[in-house]
């Protein structure tokens, strides 16, 4: 398995693992994709195995200390100079889940942002996948202002 940042080629392969991934509520539309691709490459991670696609993990960088809802449609939010990685989702495609494939980019994105001199990273997910995360390092901060796909999400950070 190998992971590597996105390129524009990779945007099929996104869109289509984006949609097996999360309910239409809740996923990504292609344009807003292909703008995280355009406007923060090195922060769109790629899990290739044998050069299938096989999950992604996806993000801005900030100051803000919090995700915030209009963070996921808007790729000009992005500052490289921020101090906290976003993530907006972790995509795994179902065959390849409960093999370890979203642990391997988890940890590489903390490993990049922790090498890049960021404060942490920041994610928000499901009262179900608050126990997963935390194997991570990342700590449950409470119920997050988010309101993506009207849902409930929890906020969650890892601090270096």
């Amino acid at each position: 398995m190998e992971i590597r940042t996105a390129v524009p080629e990779d945007l099929p392969a996104i869109i289509q693992i984006e949609s097996a991934c999360f309910p239409a509520a809740e996923a990504a539309s292609a344009a807003s994709l292909s703008a995280r691709v355009a406007a923060y490459p090195d922060h769109f991670w790629v899990l290739l195995d044998g050069g299938a696609m096989v999950g992604f993990v996806n993000g801005l960088v900030t100051d803000e200390p919090d995700l915030r809802d209009e963070m996921y449609g808007d790729a000009s939010l992005h500052d490289e100079g921020g101090a906290w990685q976003m993530i907006f989702g972790v995509d795994t495609i179902p065959a390849y889940r409960r093999q370890g494939c979203a642990g391997r980019l988890l940890r590489h994105v903390v490993g990049v942002a922790k090498a890049q001199g960021r404060r942490g990273v920041v994610l928000t997910c499901k009262e179900a996948l608050v126990q997963y995360y935390a194997k991570f390092g990342f700590v449950d901060e409470g119920i997050s202002r988010s309101t993506h796909g009207d849902v409930v999400w929890r906020q969650m950070r890892v601090t270096f």
